[in-house]
């Protein structure tokens, strides 16, 4: 593997191409840590109530599996088995300064959370376990529930065949498997067009299998792979107030790949993913039931350089979808969006990194001029790693116009965005301890 390159898989990560180096060694700083910036204080006394929370949650996960770790550690004929144990904690705010984002953005919001505790372990050199708990509240989603985020056993038999199994980690774009790690990235949000924060959860991973492998092609760079197959776990969403009830989402299949071409010059990968989905939905409506079926497919084009302390990266993507239903009023003709994003980062320091990056959204390539009709994203960020184990994060969007608003969360039709104001801002601040 060359010097720039980077593997990825449902419990490991190296990060250098956000960070210039693996964030778990980043040597704590002599000096005290700066304070929050005036226009982000007023968020502070919500923050530590939220973080209380969080951290309360990430108490109940690590009682309910320190005993399990005991168990595993004590092995057979007293042989210890190296388990390696990993966490987080992260806090979040949002304000707004127009409409809801995410969020009840706009008064500000804490409903920011998240929380994970993971396990790895290799019984053999060539097979490896692991899993992750996981809790978040974002909004109305989540409310701290406690899941199993991702697991898997991986046989690895050689560097170009590998077998993974169980819920694994979509291979999705650039970023999608690191969504979930706040310390592997600069931005709070990754693009938004690309890596929706409100379905994370449909996008995270999938209960199935995948083929993996990493190819050397001598002069010519290698070739990292993904094949996979399985069905994906989507939770009912919250939909108080709304005219019609979702009672069932299922997903019969997801199937896909992606391909990674790490070319001869150090730092440059090129690739492709693919990935194609159904959703079966129950619903009713003024108590009558009825079904639906959106078959969709989805691809992202790709490229990232990191050099030094640089990283640039852009990526295209087209999602296809159509619905049939039960109830012809919702059967829908084929509907065809556009997403893209570039961005760029630099570390500064050891403890001081920016990001910027421009995300571009048109829901329908067939209508794209319009407020509601697509959204323009410029977002800045300022990352501060106070030590080895805590970071800050600060970040300001610029929006342009309102095609990525939730119409429910601002209390308004999906026809009357077009009637919002263009221009509005968002700020956040989001500060995560792991280990």
């Amino acid at each position: 593997m060359g010097k720039g390159s980077r593997r990825i898989d449902g419990s490991t990560f190296c990060v250098q191409r956000w960070c210039g180096l693996k964030v778990h060694r980043i040597p704590p700083m002599d000096a005290e840590p700066s304070s929050v910036t005036a226009g982000a204080a007023f968020q502070v006394s919500w923050m530590l109530a939220a973080f209380r929370r969080a951290a309360a949650v990430a108490g109940a996960l690590a009682a309910l599996l320190i005993p399990l770790v005991a168990f595993a550690d004590a092995g057979d004929a007293g042989e210890a088995l190296p388990i390696e144990t990993h966490g987080f904690v992260s806090q979040g705010a949002i304000k707004s300064t127009e409409y809801n984002y995410l969020v009840n953005s706009k008064r500000g919001s804490v409903d920011f959370s998240e929380v994970g505790l993971n396990f790895t372990a290799r019984p053999m050199d060539n097979l490896r376990l692991g899993f992750q708990l996981f809790s978040r509240r974002l909004g109305t989603t989540g409310n701290f529930n406690v899941k199993a985020d991702w697991f898997y056993f991986d046989y690895h038999w050689r560097d170009w065949l590998g077998l993974r199994a169980g819920r694994v980690k979509l291979p999705f774009g650039l970023y999608n498997e690191v969504n979930d790690v706040d310390a592997a990235r600069v931005p709070v949000l990754l693009p938004q067009s690309i890596y929706p924060l409100a379905d994370r959860d449909f996008l995270l991973a999938q209960t199935g299998a995948e083929l993996y492998g990493y190819a050397r092609l001598g002069a010519a760079g290698a070739l990292d792979y993904r094949i996979y197959g399985g069905s994906v776990e989507v939770d009912t969403p919250a939909q108080a107030g709304s005219p019609i009830q979702i009672t069932a989402i299922e997903t019969p299949y997801v199937v896909g790949g992606r391909l990674f071409w790490e070319t001869p010059l150090d730092g440059l990968r090129v690739g492709g993913s693919l990935q194609a989905l159904k959703l079966n939905l129950n619903f009713s409506q003024m108590g009558m039931p009825f079904t639906a079926s959106i078959p969709a497919v989805i691809w992202i084009a790709s490229a990232e350089y990191a050099a030094s302390d640089w990283l640039l990266a852009a990526e295209y993507s087209r999602w296809y979808e159509r619905s049939d239903s039960t109830d012809p009023l919702l059967v829908v003709a084929p509907v065809t969006s556009e997403r893209m994003y570039a961005l760029a980062a630099y570390r500064f320091s050891r403890w001081f990194q920016t990001s910027l990056y421009y995300s571009l959204l048109f829901p329908k390539t067939s209508n794209r001029y319009g407020v509601a009709n697509n959204q323009h994203d410029i977002a800045l960020t300022f990352r501060f790693d106070i030590n080895a184990h805590w970071l800050i994060k600060l970040e300001e969007h610029y929006m342009h116009n309102a095609a990525g608003l939730d119409p429910a969360l601002n209390g308004v039709s999906q026809m009357d965005l077009g009637t919002l104001d263009k221009d509005w801002l968002v700020f956040l601040i989001k500060t995560t301890a792991y280990f």
